[in-house]
């Protein structure tokens, strides 16, 4: 395998059903984010392109390569926080193309890349990575404008290392070092590159718009099943799983009224019968935790009791609702939460929702990302009940 080659232009997915409101800050927001997903080759997906915007729903029947996706952006965001190759992809065989050969040396792989907007402007991320006959990365570019900033290649496969080049303008063109094969050279570039020349500066202003844009990532596919329980008090982070969702609770009514009283207002939508209250209260002698809602005439109804599509809204409407300091994610700490952005990658978002939860969810979803500070890529089965939501887009993928 080679490091990946200059970039032709690559087919959209499909064309956007709903366009960003605001085009122009789509294309030079203040904040960092992730405005495209390049799945060159990588499960199912061939030169696809996948242009994101606030509020993304990726949409098609079961077998289109939603959750491929959303697994190809989480990685990418787990390699910007600095994990290793091996713990991004335990099962990395499974990521190359089903009828991709194997080369002369019987090596095969993927590619995967994205494009990260902000001050600095487009940046593009592009990796290629052997699976088979061991898990490395080939080959890496970070480019901007046209320019290459850093690149990576494999140039003796015997060593567990990659020859690597980025741009120093100075009196010298670029410098080359070697780095780890089991690692993204752009997160390792705020460590190894000395920001002496106006070259330098520009990598590393470029490196690290790439990496706040990745790295404020929370997966989420709430499962009802572990919601039901009462749970230890503990930290107060929520889970991607959300089963610990009454600790959150117990910490975010009294830190924020007025985001949990939005929630309960969600909350009278999404759930049936009358709602007045969503909290958390003491168990098996203050042991435990569990969340229940208040129905405003003594009775209270625990989470044991209400349905799959109610425990699913009401975890979903609360990730909607809070930030980086309540969720599990790897969020950039050295970045003031003022400049951060934190994307919400959620399968199955409709999964066990009816079609006013539906609506509310996505109806809550449409007002935080206009405000800024979180995004949401969504994986539905069918996308026809968005329509006319505005700053929606919609990704359309087939069966090919």
């Amino acid at each position: 395998m080679t490091p990946p080659p200059t970039a032709p232009p690559r087919p959209a997915a499909e064309p956007l059903t709903h366009a960003p409101a605001d085009t122009c800050r789509a294309r030079r927001p203040g904040l960092p984010r992730v405005t495209e997903l390049l799945l060159s080759a990588f499960a199912g997906h061939r030169g696809t392109t996948f242009r994101l915007g606030e509020l993304t729903l990726l949409a098609g029947p079961s077998g289109t390569g939603k959750t491929t996706a959303l697994r190809a952006y989480e990685a990418l965001a787990r390699l910007g926080g600095g994990a290793e190759l091996g713990e991004v992809f335990p099962d990395p065989s499974a990521c190359v193309p089903e009828r991709a050969r194997p080369d002369a040396q019987r090596r095969r792989g993927f590619r995967i890349g994205c494009t990260a907007d902000g001050p600095e402007g487009p940046v593009r991320l592009e990796i290629a990575v052997q699976a088979e006959p061991e898990l490395r990365i080939v080959g890496e570019r970070l480019s901007a404008d046209g320019l290459v900033l850093l690149e990576t290649a494999l140039r003796d496969p015997s060593r567990r290392a990659v020859q690597a080049a980025w741009h120093t303008a100075g009196a010298t063109a670029v410098t080359r070092a070697p780095l780890p094969d089991d690692r993204l050279g752009t997160a390792l570039l705020p460590l190894r590159v000395a920001g002496t020349t106006a070259g330098q500066l520009r990598v590393l202003a470029a490196a690290e718009q790439m990496l706040v844009a990745l790295r404020s990532v929370f997966p989420c596919d709430p499962r009802p099943e572990r919601m039901r329980e009462p749970v230890p008090a503990g930290g107060g982070r929520l889970l991607p799983g959300c089963e610990n969702l009454a600790d959150v609770l117990w910490r975010t009514r009294a830190e924020c009224t007025r985001r949990h009283a939005l929630l309960v207002d969600a909350m009278r939508v999404g759930c049936a019968g009358p709602v007045a209250d969503l909290l958390a209260e003491p168990f098996a002698g203050g042991r435990l935790v569990r969340a229940v809602l208040d129905r405003g005439d003594g009775a209270r109804t625990t989470l044991r009791r209400l349905g799959d599509g109610e425990l699913r809204y009401t975890a979903l409407a609360l990730v909607l609702l809070t930030g980086p300091g309540v969720l599990e994610a790897d969020v950039p700490g050295e970045v003031p939460a003022a400049l951060q952005c934190l994307t919400v990658l959620a399968d199955g978002l409709d999964r066990a929702l009816d079609p006013a939860q539906r609506a509310a969810l996505l109806a809550l979803a449409a007002r935080m990302c206009e405000r800024g500070h979180i995004r949401l890529v969504g994986a539905v089965s069918d996308a026809t009940w968005a329509a006319g939501v505005p700053g929606a887009t919609v990704v359309h993928l087939r069966r090919d």
